[in-house]
């Protein structure tokens, strides 16, 4: 995976002892003393964060068990000690799952092997998209991959399908498509969001030479992605908002709201949709009037 440095990724896939380590280190750095009742009484702390010691005894494991753990070393800890970590550092639900999903014992993990690089999107899940008119959606799949669409996503966000299958990517399109930079109000924001679901998907997914690729493209291509990658930060899809300019209807501020297919080998579908009554409504109308030719929807 991507090192810190932006040098490419090694070709197996994910150092996990290297991202277990950093993931661990920077998770630390963030939380300040106070935050955790712990009084400095004025002293200069030469680290930012909390110190490891300090980390142990929150946790309540030795300081060398912490320090070995951080140093990569996640051989034979127990889910209990790992859920203590997690609370002492506060971590988020996906936080705390990627945590595990780099350090549990190798007993108690069972292999998660990458989708397969032709992923397939069932005849079911087609049929939905057609029948979604008004708003745009899509299905994604691995490493933030485009799988299908329906005609309102191929007009809000371009039409995918004139696209090679490798750029039907959100990863590339967002960081390497100036496109995307004019689209994304926020795009600062979805930038963010972007690196932290590769970052999860990266500690389900360790040994996928296809992120390895990515990450390592877009490492090299983009500083923005490299900072942000650098950060370990890890989010779940799910719900939110967003705020766009169209070329034709001008700027709109759409909710999204995320269904992961579980049946689908990671999966999930993507619903974009206005509040009624509001401009972004009006914006949505009229973009399904202007619309697309029907051959802009995916024919995986």
């Amino acid at each position: 995976m991507a090192r810190d440095d932006g040098t490419a990724p090694a070709a197996d896939g994910l150092d996990r002892r290297a991202e277990l380590s950093e993931f661990l280190r920077t998770r630390r750095a963030r939380l300040k003393p106070e935050d955790v009742g712990i009084p400095t009484m004025g002293r200069h702390r030469r680290v930012p964060g909390l110190r490891r010691e300090e980390l142990a005894q929150l946790a309540g494991v030795s300081v060398a068990y912490y320090t070995r753990l951080e140093q990569g070393n996640g051989r034979n800890v127990s889910v209990e000690v790992l859920d203590a970590i997690a609370r002492a550092l506060r971590l988020s639900d996906a936080e705390h799952a990627h945590l595990v999903h780099l350090a549990r014992p190798t007993q108690q993990r069972r292999r998660q092997s990458a989708p397969k690089r032709q992923q397939q999107v069932r005849p079911a899940l087609r049929h939905l998209l057609d029948s979604i008119e008004g708003v745009p959606a899509y299905v994604g799949g691995a490493r933030s991959d485009i799988l299908a669409w329906n005609r309102m996503a191929a007009a809000l966000f371009g039409d995918w399908g004139q696209l090679p299958r490798a750029e039907r990517n959100w990863a590339r399109l967002t960081f390497l498509n100036p496109d995307y930079r004019e689209l994304f109000l926020d795009w600062d924001s979805k930038a963010a969001d972007m690196v932290s679901y590769l970052r999860l998907y990266a500690g389900q997914h360790a040994e996928d030479p296809e992120l390895s690729a990515l990450v390592g493209e877009l490492s090299v291509k983009s500083d923005e992605f490299r900072r942000l990658w650098a950060t370990h930060d890890v989010k779940e899809k799910g719900h939110g908002v967003k705020r766009m300019r169209h070329p034709v209807v001008g700027e709109l501020t759409l909710a999204y709201e995320t269904l992961h297919l579980p049946d689908d080998d990671g999966q999930f579908l993507s619903v974009y949709h206005a509040e009624p009554g509001t401009p972004s409504a009006e914006a949505l109308r009229l973009l399904a009037s202007w619309g697309v030719d029907e051959g802009t929807r995916a024919k995986l």
